[in-house]
């Protein structure tokens, strides 16, 4: 009876400091129950039941063959168990109990004269990403020894992942934290360099070089390139770029003071409103320049495109723009700089550029902003057949709660995932489209395909209509980096290749 109490006692008290548990934060929001159901799910309970009996029989071996300071009956164990055991002796072993408190008081001082921290600080998954252990906080405390007498606190569990920004150095390294491949890397930037060196850049070579993702210092120039904005013959840039940038003042000193008559106030004031809501939560855009910039581009766009006008969503495509170009002149991280520090002349050059390039976007997909949205309704559907084909399981679990995909999917086409990615992930997506024929408008299809089956386990799990939505609209994709979005992009690589010659394939 003394030791079945004593397994409860163990098994009440399983949470000891040193114990993981889930730590919260900007990086890491709170796990909704519904949502994260893989995390807050037991396992299957026949394995639970044999793990729990055997380590309660390995604990009870434990308490048969040891007789030590803790087979004692005071008055605190008394309390907490209920009452005092049976068959439990009166008195503490005073032999035992000199002694283990002797070896305890030696161990403790040794450990104050030259406390023994582990050497390594890190540890290598099985995914080959590196994280901190918990050691590396306390090798910054004081080695008096002070750091001991503080009374101990659970321990939280570090991120699974490293936190870093939100933009990063634009995406450069993974996420994971893995070595780059310093001699690949190496290899990648001089075809890079000798391509756009030469006097004619080679457009097709560089689509090939850059599907694979593009070097920071190189990808202002590549999209500008293969964006259709600047010609491939060196000679000519320079004429281009002071022609179109221009142009684009010209039009607003021609239309943006137009912003406050009768006929295009709704247009304004949805452009003034949704211009805060955009990546709220990079310091960046809340700039009362940078939003400045937006309301230009986004009000000039929309007067020029009176077919669509404004709409919803497009607000999101000019960052990716906006930030790749601001990188060119801006070594520190982005997403904190402070763009009134740049000469008036480059903030100028940057809106321009941003402006023509999103330009050039939008008239690959602009049936997507037309009246009714007639592109986003194609896209949508073309997406639930290619699924049904796919994964049927995940189709057929769709119909069963009666999801639709226009539930979900409808904000994929319009914001191209940028409201499901992190903005360096979007950076990295988008080096790929620029480099795909149709990347925008068709490759899109099948990065979304991959994208929910790559959630099939966690679609399969949600057993509700609420809870299927609450999943599809707030996917934990916080922590992604180039490792993650170069698996996404095989995955609908290898979709494309079987089924956009055939779409008769994922048709019924």
């Amino acid at each position: 009876m003394a030791t079945d109490k004593k397994i409860q006692f163990w098994k009440r008290n399983a949470k000891v400091p040193g114990s993981l548990q889930p730590v919260y934060g900007a990086q890491h929001p709170p796990l909704d129950p519904r949502i994260h159901k893989t995390f807050l799910k037991e396992a299957p309970k026949t394995n639970a039941l044999s793990i729990k009996s055997k380590k309660a029989s390995s604990f009870l071996e434990f308490a048969r063959s040891t007789s030590d300071a803790w087979d004692i009956g005071d008055d605190e164990e008394e309390e907490f168990l209920g009452g005092p055991p049976p068959n439990t002796p009166p008195n503490l072993n005073s032999k035992v109990a000199v002694a283990t408190a002797a070896q305890v008081i030696h161990n403790y001082s040794k450990v104050r004269e030259k406390p023994e921290w582990p050497q390594s600080t890190e540890r290598v998954q099985a995914n080959g990403s590196v994280v901190k252990s918990s050691s590396a906080a306390q090798l910054s405390q004081p080695s008096d020894g002070s750091s001991f007498r503080k009374p101990l606190h659970k321990q939280q569990s570090l991120p699974l992942r490293p936190v870093i920004p939100l933009i990063a150095r634009i995406s450069d390294q993974n996420a994971s934290g893995a070595p780059p491949m310093a001699v690949r890397e190496k290899t990648r930037l001089e075809k890079f360099r000798q391509l756009l060196a030469s006097q004619n850049t080679d457009l097709e070579e560089l689509r090939r070089c850059s599907w694979s993702g593009i070097p920071r210092e190189f990808r202002p120039i590549t999209w500008r390139l293969l964006s259709g904005y600047l010609p491939a013959n060196m000679e000519r840039r320079e004429i281009v770029l002071k022609r179109k940038r221009d142009e684009y003042f010209g039009f607003i000193e021609q239309y943006y003071d137009s912003r406050n008559e009768e006929h295009h106030q709704d247009t304004y004031r949805q452009i003034h409103i949704d211009i805060p809501r955009t990546n709220p939560l990079i310091p960046l855009f809340q700039q009362a320049p940078v939003q400045e910039v937006f309301e230009r581009i986004l009000f000039i766009w929309a007067i020029r495109h009176p077919a669509s006008g404004y709409v919803q969503g497009i607000n999101d495509l000019v960052t990716p723009f906006f930030v790749v170009f601001l990188s060119e002149f801006v070594e520190e991280d982005v997403e904190n700089f402070d763009v009134t520090i740049l000469p008036q002349h480059v903030q100028r050059n940057i809106e321009a550029d941003s402006f023509w390039c999103m330009s050039k976007l939008l008239d690959g997909i602009q049936d997507n902003y037309t009246f009714a949205q007639p592109g986003i309704q194609t896209k949508v559907k073309a997406l639930e057949e290619l699924v049904s084909r796919i994964d049927e399981h995940v189709h057929n679990h769709f119909q069963k709660y009666e999801v639709e995909y226009l539930q979900f999917a409808f904000r994929w086409m319009n914001n191209l995932l940028m409201r499901e990615l992190p903005l360096r992930c979007t950076i990295r997506l988008w080096d790929t489209y620029q480099a795909e024929a149709e990347g925008f408008s068709h490759f899109h299809l099948y990065i979304c395909a991959a994208f929910l089956i790559k959630w099939r386990k966690e679609i399969l799990e949600a057993v509700d209509f609420q809870g299927l939505l609450l999943l599809l609209q707030n996917l934990p994709t916080i922590h992604w980096g180039n490792e993650e979005v170069g698996l996404l992009l095989a995955e609908a690589y290898r979709l494309k290749y079987m089924f956009a010659d055939a779409p008769s394939h994922y048709r019924r």
